[in-house]
């Protein structure tokens, strides 16, 4: 598990992941469903990137996002936010 703290450091361990996996950013980008230029965008720790796109490329590294700290959802809410992100 990575923590992380700040866009930069977001961007610098999706750095890691994809020279790990040898991939390159035109790679991710078409694996994640994103363009290159938002792949460059994250890596440079970019502050206002989008969060469903973010999840993508997390996602195609086969990393998953979680948070700690933070008092746990309601079942029924979380469920609502699921159904609403699979609308969207």
């Amino acid at each position: 598990m990575i923590i992380i703290h700040s866009s930069l450091q977001l961007g610098a361990a999706i750095r890691v992941a994809r020279k790990q996996m040898a991939l390159t950013q035109p790679q991710l980008a078409l694996a994640s469903g994103v363009g290159v230029r938002f792949v460059v965008e994250l890596e440079a720790g970019k502050p206002t990137v989008r969060l469903a796109q973010v999840l993508r490329v997390i996602a195609a590294l086969g990393g998953e996002f979680s948070l700690n700290g933070l008092p746990a959802a309601a079942p029924a809410v979380e469920a609502k936010r699921e159904g609403h992100e699979h609308g969207a």
